[in-house]
């Protein structure tokens, strides 16, 4: 084999020669002689179209001898797509990348060639097949591949089953057929018995097609016209469960026509004072029923609340209001301390003397010097004799039932801190803005002061944890908390779901506007890093926007092994951005990525494979099953050693470098953190989700969603980290510890729907966390890589998974009331707004 030729006629790069085709085979090899050590991507063209790309990637020790070069990895194998090869001559030829002519020694005739070869281009294997039609409701037949060379008969050839153009199933033809053995010869496991399930109609009429999959040939008697019966009590049976299902969806749809009509019944937040008013007079009904039940009501447990309210110079009405609406109490046990920080308002020293007279459980204490508003905290709770401390601002007021309900809650319990709902109150009496709050949320709890009114604390912990500190003031109460959760338990925090404390919005409150406090941030900013010091953590903490919203971004404290688990069948194009961007956006270097292939056919996936697999961070596992999502990536673990997976869709694109780092930070930052979810986005820019909430009604719905990316969603929720019951396997991290305590995936009854809803709740159930990290953000083309629900079969799946998730779940806690989401949201597409008060 000489080179020559080629190097007399041009500048030489790349050299090489197409040395045979034998059927639908091409061989040969090539070089770049300017980078020899990567391999060469020749371009394939049959009648000058170019049909792939075969890579010079195989050993050719003679070439290299005779080039006297340093690598063998010169040659290249390619079999041509079976939807060229017709029998019929063609045009077959090789380029370079740059184009020119890959010289051909294919005609046999001794010369050198630079143009394409022509060729009969002749199948590597004949079929012969047959449908044999619907048994026993199963859709039957056979398939046997014959080499004509050899004239070997072969079983076991995959088949892809389309109802009405849809994608149906994909199976190996390997089941025994001893008749087709008899007849004509060969691999008696050539057949196939596919189940139709009786999710389609039965009296609708279907066309199905059957294809041999790596010829891309119909069976012989496919398409196939039916209605898939063959028994008429089978047809009604089928008829029958047809009508159930479309009753369950004409309810589903009924129940939104029936609320839509009751407009009298239906709230939200922007008509929040007309909620409040029915809403108050039920939980005055609550709380009378609750009294008959609760221990604590008996003569010898009668705890003393201490009521700690500061005041400098407060308007005298509202001021007040708020000690009548101390008095209007339904409990009696309680002291009001009254601290004048400073003595800067006769007014009120008069007031609260007319007070005292009448009622000796208000006192006043009048400090001489200003304190500020910790010093005059602490000056009240060192007066304070009760035995939990309830801390109280001085124009604000108290829902009647308010210490009622609180020490309710907590009669008979350890809880040592305990909070309730609140809102706000303007000048006009108008309540708005309600703050429904999460259970326990140490993770919200840093990023801003959620708890805030009312909080109530048992005296022994309040001065077991220490004074309020004025260099925190603005944020103390902030400080407090946090400083609580260094010593109490979380789950001696106890939340009440209750709108019990009405916030006034002044001119001059914080309530009003946040720039009336500004000093307030940047003091929230301290108290929040100034306790993950204390506590050993490393992370950089900032103001969002210059709110007392605040983020935190953990340093990474070690680098333990990551492995990111995709499934995908074909659609290349996607699959292949997905890691590629992987690849080159991820800062973080130890992970590997596991590619389940499930089954894929095209050609240019198998190129996909061969080419992204020569990276060190990937590899392939081949699974040829029915489409599992929780099997696919449950298998992907088996064997696995990584401390941390990440179960992603094809179909999440990231852009951050620092994605993987981010939320693998989040996950370390607890040891009883099980999971982490991210922020991600639709193309558009908008929000696909934020959380999941869960409940027997929708089973999951995804919070903010449709938000744009900036919007800080209620309460701070969709920029602020945070706790949550679950979040999509779109992208979630998942502690390999956890995941294997759990059982990983249900790939029994949850195969495509649910599975990570479920894993979720499994994983809380066992006392692991979940956390939304709005700092990890990607963008998904949600359910772009296996489609919708709107077939007939996918609709069947998706109520049978999620009736499973119903029964399944029925009596968990987390998910009868998401302790992350309040009772009284709508749990729809109106995520966050009111639905009726009862």
């Amino acid at each position: 084999m000489s080179t020559s030729q080629p190097a007399a006629r041009r500048l030489i790069r790349f050299i090489g020669y197409f040395d045979s085709i034998e059927g639908s085979q091409l061989q040969g090899w090539a070089c770049n002689l300017a980078a020899l050590r990567e391999p060469v991507k020749l371009h394939v063209l049959v009648d000058g179209q170019e049909v792939g790309i075969a890579i010079c990637e195989q050993s050719r020790p003679d070439v290299q001898a005779r080039l006297g070069i340093t690598t063998s990895k010169l040659g290249f194998v390619f079999n041509i797509p079976q939807s060229v090869l017709d029998g019929k001559e063609h045009r077959v030829g090789l380029r370079f990348p740059d184009r020119s002519v890959v010289p051909s020694l294919a005609q046999h005739d001794g010369s050198i060639h630079e143009e394409d070869v022509l060729a009969f281009l002749k199948p590597r294997y004949v079929y012969e097949s047959f449908l044999d039609g619907f048994k026993s409701g199963a859709l039957c037949g056979w398939i046997q591949r014959i080499d004509p060379t050899s004239g070997e008969r072969n079983g076991n050839c995959e088949i892809s089953i389309f109802v009405d153009g849809v994608p149906f199933a994909q199976v190996h033809a390997k089941r025994f057929r001893g008749d087709v053995m008899k007849a004509i010869g060969g691999d008696p496991n050539c057949g196939f018995h596919v189940p139709i399930p009786q999710s389609f109609s039965a009296d609708s009429v279907h066309t199905v097609r059957v294809v041999i999959t790596n010829a891309n040939i119909d069976v012989q008697g496919s398409p196939v016209t039916t209605s898939f019966v063959g028994h008429e009590l089978e047809g009604r049976l089928l008829s029958l469960g047809k009508t159930a299902d479309d009753l369950y969806r004409e309810i589903i749809s009924l129940r939104g026509k029936i609320a839509d009509l009751l407009p009298d019944r239906k709230y939200g937040l922007d008509n929040y004072d007309k909620w409040a008013k029915i809403y108050f007079s039920q939980l005055k009904e609550r709380v009378a029923l609750s009294r008959q039940n609760v221990g604590y009501l008996s003569a010898e447990n009668q705890p003393l609340v201490s009521i700690i309210c500061p005041t400098y110079k407060p308007d005298i009405v509202d001021f007040m209001a708020a000690v009548d609406s101390v008095v209007a109490q339904t409990w009696s046990n309680w002291e009001l301390i009254v601290v004048d920080d400073g003595a800067k308002s006769l007014e009120v020293a008069v007031r609260v003397a007319e007070y005292s007279r009448t009622d000796p459980r208000i006192t006043l204490i009048r400090l001489k010097q200003n304190a500020g508003i910790s010093g005059a905290t602490n000056a009240g709770i060192k007066a304070a004799k009760g035995d939990w401390i309830l801390f109280f601002d001085h124009d604000d007021l108290l829902v009647d039932v308010a210490i009622e309900m609180m020490l309710q809650h907590a009669c008979d319990t350890s809880a040592e801190v305990i909070y309730s709902d609140e809102d706000k109150i303007d000048v006009s009496g108008y309540l708005q803005e309600p703050h429904f709050k999460p259970d326990f949320d140490y993770r919200y709890l840093l990023g801003c002061n959620y708890i805030c009114h009312l909080t109530m604390v048992r005296a022994e912990t309040v001065r077991r944890v220490g004074d309020l500190r004025p260099r925190y003031d603005g944020a103390q109460d902030h400080d407090f908390l946090l400083r609580l959760t260094e010593i109490v338990p979380r789950n001696r925090f106890m939340h009440v779901p209750e709108i019990l404390y009405h916030w006034r919005k002044t001119a001059n409150s914080t309530a009003t506007t946040l720039a009336n406090k500004n000093y307030a941030t940047e003091a929230g900013v301290r108290c929040v890093s100034d306790h993950l010091n204390r506590v050993g953590y490393d992370a950089t903490v900032n103001a969002i926007n210059g709110v007392t919203l605040y983020n935190v971004q953990w340093a990474l404290p070690r680098s333990p092994h990551v492995s990111i688990i995709i499934p995908f069948r074909d659609q290349i194009e996607t699959t292949g951005e997905c890691v590629n961007r992987i690849l080159e956006h991820t800062k973080y270097d130890n992970f590997d990525i596991v590619l389940v292939d499930n089954w894929s056919t095209e050609e240019k996936t198998a190129e996909f494979i061969r080419s992204i697999s020569r990276d060190p961070h990937v590899r392939i596992l081949s699974v040829k099953e029915q489409f599992n999502f929780s099997r696919l990536n449950n298998l992907a673990t088996i064997n696995n050693g990584a401390e941390f997976y990440v179960f992603m869709n094809n179909d999440l694109f990231v852009e951050d470098e620092n994605w993987l780092a981010i939320a693998l930070a989040e996950a370390l930052a607890g040891d009883d953190i099980g999971a982490v979810g991210g922020k991600f986005l639709y193309p558009s820019g908008r929000v696909q989700h934020a959380g999941v909430v869960v409940h027997p009604d929708t089973v999951a719905t995804h919070v903010h969603q449709g938000r744009s990316a900036e919007e800080y969603g209620y309460m701070g929720r969709a920029l602020v980290s945070h706790e949550v019951t679950a979040v999509t396997a779109a992208a979630v991290v998942v502690r390999a510890e956890a995941f294997r305590e759990v059982g990983g995936f249900d790939e029994i009854n949850l195969k495509i729907a649910y599975n990570d809803v479920d894993l979720c709740l499994k994983l809380r159930e066992a006392g692991w966390r979940i956390i939304q990290c709005n700092n990890f953000k990607a963008v998904h083309y949600e359910s772009f890589s296996r489609g919708g629900d709107e077939t007939v079969e996918k609709r069947a799946r998706l109520s049978a998974e999620s009736q499973h998730m119903r029964d399944r779940w029925k009596d968990s806690q987390f998910y009868k009331c998401d302790p992350a989401y309040s009772r009284y949201f709508a749990i729809d597409q109106n995520y966050y707004d009111l639905i009726n008060p009862e």
